[in-house]
């Protein structure tokens, strides 16, 4: 039998400890190269090195703690039903909701407090809020979690965060009044909370007053409401179930918590000099709202403040080469799953390209191969002449196609996962037929502006100053680079702490440029995105839908006017609104089959 790691160890106590903080037997736990998240009963948490460093450790057992609590005392159907409308009033909203059965656990268990608070600290320190310099760029649902945290906890701010959040503090107190002590005696009434909640969103002016609250509900939805194992876990003592919690938790604590110095830490290192980017913090994901198109002026202008920190890198550049190693095994155990759906996709484009490549004859020539299959009109008429045919080749045309794939951070998880999977499937299919492909990906450098916005706070904020953000243009495979070379690239989409922020308009140009230099006679180009442009630092100081109408404007130029054949794939958004030929699927799952099929039918247009 072969002997336990002391990582398998600690991720059996760890899926122990889940189990009996949650009271679901049913919890699992798996390690993850992507962003922690939980659906359901399934928990994904930070893949720790394997010395287990502690301070990797202790951040895998904050995530797994918070995922349990959720589960035990966060009731999701009553959460929904609440829910503000206005981004900015939701992001407070969930992040309130977060820190209240977070609290929960911290004020029980001091186990749990010394993970979470680890947790937290972590977090904290890539979240723009250690960078905030100006009231105007704190981030509001960081500032208010924190300082309801330490209402409900007594747990300071984290230092690195403290001058941000002081930076808001007394405007946020002046509005709210004696809120937050309400809400320290409501903690475990999920209903109550969240009335309270939604009353101090509104004295904050997120929410408008006389917005109908979703919680009064009838009396049926009573019941709903109700959480009965918050009421049961007030009962526990002393040797209910979270003690075994914590001693699984403390099984491995000492002896495996010093970490290999040469062991890669997987998060927030960006390779770049002097890169703002090292955020990956899970609160600053974009809102992806598929606003209604209005008109715009003629006169409407695109243009960036400045693309002197805008960069054009290639994924090796980005990473080292043991993470990139690691990042693409991860990616590889996630396509080990799906080979036999692998298999049929690539069959399947293969065939209906090869299709379009198969020789033709040309028969009754008067030279040529003897035709075998007529010589029986010679044996019935002994005077009919002999029947030749010729080989010719189906004109093919030389083809290239572009892969641009969105690496914005609500892609996180799932949805990033997929697409580098089909990539990865495309690249090595398109290969065989013959069909050079070329794999891009598009971000920015920072979340919510980085030097840009910088040297414009410098230079006294002019007004209208266009786009206010780094950009960041990946190259994952060129288009004359063979994928056995390129595979190892397409694991750096798992990395965490590369997808921030998209401003789709200039990616799909830039995408577009490079195609058009290429010598193939039919270039094709695929956009792979969850929504709109999204980049709040530009938005925030330039007119509605700046980011928007030059993407429209974009998409129409290159359909009308451009030989680029344009395609796209939205996945959960809408994105038939933007572009022609297009498709919107909801599940991720199906990526890679509407991959294939979308692109063979472009292949068979004036094929």
């Amino acid at each position: 039998m072969t002997e336990q790691t002391p990582l398998d160890r600690f991720k059996q106590a760890l899926t122990g400890a889940a189990r009996a903080l949650a009271h679901e037997p049913e919890v699992e736990v798996a390690w993850s190269a992507d962003a922690p998240a939980q659906s359901g009963k399934n928990f994904r948490v930070p893949l720790p090195g394997r010395n287990l460093p502690r301070d990797q450790a202790i951040e895998a057992r904050g995530f797994a703690d918070s995922f349990s609590l959720r589960l035990r005392h966060h009731n999701e159907a009553l959460h929904g039903k609440g829910a503000p409308p206005e981004p900015i009033a939701r992001a407070c909203y969930d992040a309130i909701e977060q820190v209240r059965y977070e609290a929960i656990g911290s004020n029980r268990y001091a186990g749990i407090r010394d993970n979470l608070n680890s947790a937290v600290e972590l977090r904290t320190a890539a979240d723009a809020i250690v960078r905030a310099e100006e009231a105007s760029e704190v981030p509001l649902p960081t500032a208010l979690s924190l300082m309801l945290r330490e209402a409900l906890t007594g747990e300071a701010v984290p230092e690195r965060a403290r001058a941000g959040v002081d930076l808001v503090r007394g405007d946020i107190l002046a509005k709210i009044g004696t809120d937050m002590e309400g809400l320290a005696e409501a903690l475990d009434d999920q209903r109550a909370f969240q009335n309270l909640t939604l009353d101090m969103l509104r004295h904050l002016d997120l929410t408008l007053p006389d917005s109908p609250d979703p919680t009064d509900a009838e009396d049926g939805d009573e019941e709903e409401g109700e959480n009965p194992e918050d009421q049961e876990s007030d009962e526990e003592d002393e040797g209910g179930a979270e003690p075994e919690a914590a001693d699984a938790r403390s099984e491995l604590s000492d002896g495996e918590a010093e970490g290999d110095a040469d062991q890669e830490v997987e998060g927030e290192q960006e390779m770049s000099d002097g890169d703002p980017s090292d955020d990956g913090e899970e609160g600053m994901q974009p809102v992806r709202p598929n606003r209604p198109w209005t008109d715009f002026p003629e006169t409407f202008e695109y243009k960036a403040y400045t693309d002197k920190f805008d960069e054009e890198i290639e994924a090796a550049e980005l990473c080292d080469f043991e993470e990139l190693e690691r990042l693409r095994t991860y990616l590889d155990s996630q396509l080990a799953g799906l080979q036999g759906v692998v298999t049929r996709l690539a069959n399947r484009l293969q065939r209906r390209l090869m299709a379009q490549q198969n020789r033709s004859w040309d028969f009754d020539q008067e030279e040529g191969l003897l035709d075998a299959a007529r010589l029986t009109r010679v044996v019935v008429s002994p005077g009919h002449a002999l029947s030749y045919k010729i080989e010719r080749d189906t004109e093919f045309k030389d083809t290239v196609v572009t892969l641009l794939i969105d690496n914005s951070g609500s892609m996180r998880g799932r949805p990033i996962s997929i697409a580098a999977i089909s990539a990865d499937i495309l690249a090595r299919t398109l290969e065989r037929c013959g069909v050079k492909t070329e794999i891009l990906g598009f971000t920015t450098r920072a979340w919510k502006g980085g030097q840009s916005r910088e040297a414009w706070l410098a230079d006294g904020r002019p007004a209208n100053p266009g786009r206010l953000n780094d950009l960041r243009h990946i190259l994952y495979k060129k288009a004359d680079e063979p994928w056995r070379r390129a595979r190892r690239n397409l694991g750096l989409m798992m990395r965490e702490g590369l997808l921030k922020e998209n401003i789709d308009g200039e990616a799909l140009l830039w995408a577009h440029n490079r195609l058009l230099a290429r010598p193939e006679d039919r270039r094709i180009l695929m956009v792979i995105s969850d929504g709109a442009p999204v980049d709040d630092s530009t938005l925030s100081v330039n007119q509605a839908g700046f980011l928007e109408s030059h993407l429209r404007k974009v998409i129409d130029w290159i359909e009308k006017q451009s030989p680029v054949q344009l395609a796209a794939i939205g996945i959960g958004h809408d994105v038939t609104r933007y572009y022609k030929r297009s498709v919107t699927i909801m599940d991720v799952e199906q990526l890679g089959g509407t991959i294939i099929e979308q692109l063979a039918d472009l292949f068979e247009i004036e094929g």
